[in-house]
């Protein structure tokens, strides 16, 4: 004797489209789907369609930030992990420090991240000379009309090149303060909103060089990453003197052949999609603990403030989005402490003194933590 399905009437087979268990006669209607239990579900298959194109658009978008990396390459030799940290920074909408010796393409890299992206951008030379209102812009009288109108600095841009930021007092200096937080400049009683993105890339030299002044705590608090250039191994130096023996000139980028392959729109849906990767709790925990074990470091002034915190997550989402996954890992976290931390931290005179360095602190602090399982 045939078995007989849970649901279906004795001496009649399962309709043509029915799944076996539905009710005789009713077939799942175009767009609907059915479960193991043969409950219909309606628009799940639409829902799976929308699932499997959002995949696809996810994937698209991680291309083209990929391909960013590429085109950089073509004039940047080396220092992969300035590269990879800017462009983690564009996708958590945050702004960079870049710290190296004259020479080692600081600027160089800034100016072919410019090329690769199809932003505005505007490159600020920071000098000793240049006052607040050179960068956030001024009241003009205009003589026509016999009004005071506001000329836009350089500020109103997408990509902001700071040049030898710390060249500058820190009366300029701070003048960023507000546009660096808050995406606004505020002149004369007036608030103005700042294209977005709105990006900061700032290069400086170490501040034993003469002619530089630190950067107020505030104002670095503001940077999601320090990223240090370094000198190169032998071989990419020797990859650097071949390509300029070939005619390249870092002077001349239009020659390097950089594409460009992001926008502002591909920026601002990408960071839309790393805000929805998933921390676990444990993570979380992680985080908190690494934060509060820069504020009881002996070897530190000052640790981490809550905002660290809130930005090293930002920047291990982006970091798994990078990576092609859903979800952060603590791995993700820990590659990112010396990058995001090492310019909000202040260590004792001491430790100086016994020539202990922020990125040796980190370390030890990193291998003391307890990492989550």
């Amino acid at each position: 004797m045939p078995i007989q399905q849970p649901g279906q009437q004795p001496g009649h087979a399962p309709a043509p489209g029915q799944m076996p268990g539905q009710p005789h006669g009713q077939v799942p209607a175009h767009g609907q789907a059915t479960t193991a239990s043969g409950t219909v579900q309606p628009g799940l298959n639409e829902r799976l369609a929308a699932e499997h194109q959002l995949a696809d658009r996810d994937h698209e978008l991680r291309e083209r930030f990929l391909a960013v990396r590429t085109e950089v390459g073509k004039a940047v030799v080396g220092q992969h992990e300035a590269v990879d940290g800017i462009l983690l920074a564009l996708l958590c909408h945050g702004h960079v420090l870049l710290e190296g010796v004259p020479g080692v393409a600081k600027t160089l890299l800034v100016r072919a991240l410019a090329e690769a992206l199809e932003l505005d951008s505007t490159r600020v030379q920071f000098t000793p000379d240049l006052m607040p209102g050179d960068v956030t812009g001024s009241m003009i009288y205009d003589t026509r009309s016999g009004d005071f109108e506001f000329r836009e600095g350089p500020v109103f841009t997408n990509l902001l090149i700071a040049d030898e930021i710390n060249r500058t007092p820190p009366k300029t200096q701070s003048a960023l303060l507000e546009a660096m937080e808050e995406r606004q400049v505020s002149v004369d009683g007036q608030t103005r909103r700042l294209p977005q993105p709105f990006v900061v890339a700032a290069t400086q030299n170490p501040i034993e060089h003469d002619g530089t002044y630190p950067l107020p705590e505030a104002q670095l608090d503001r940077f999601l990453f320090k990223l240090m250039l370094t000198l190169p191994e032998r071989e990419t130096e020797l990859d650097i003197l071949t390509r300029h023996a070939h005619g390249f000139d870092g002077r001349r980028l239009s020659d390097a052949g950089i594409e460009r392959v992001a926008d502002a729109a591909t920026i601002l849906e990408a960071g839309k999609r790393v805000g929805d990767i998933y921390v676990d709790p444990e993570v979380l925990g992680y985080i908190v603990d690494l934060v509060q074990a820069t504020r009881s470091a002996p070897s530190f002034a000052m640790g981490i403030s809550p905002r660290g915190g809130t930005r090293l997550l930002a920047a291990a989402q982006a970091q798994a989005w990078m990576s092609g996954r859903g979800f952060v890992t603590p791995d993700d976290v820990k590659t990112l402490i010396s990058p995001a931390f090492r310019h909000r931290v202040m260590l004792r005179p001491e430790a100086q003194m016994d020539g202990i360095t922020v990125d040796q602190v980190l370390a030890s602090i990193i291998d003391t933590t307890r990492v989550p399982r």
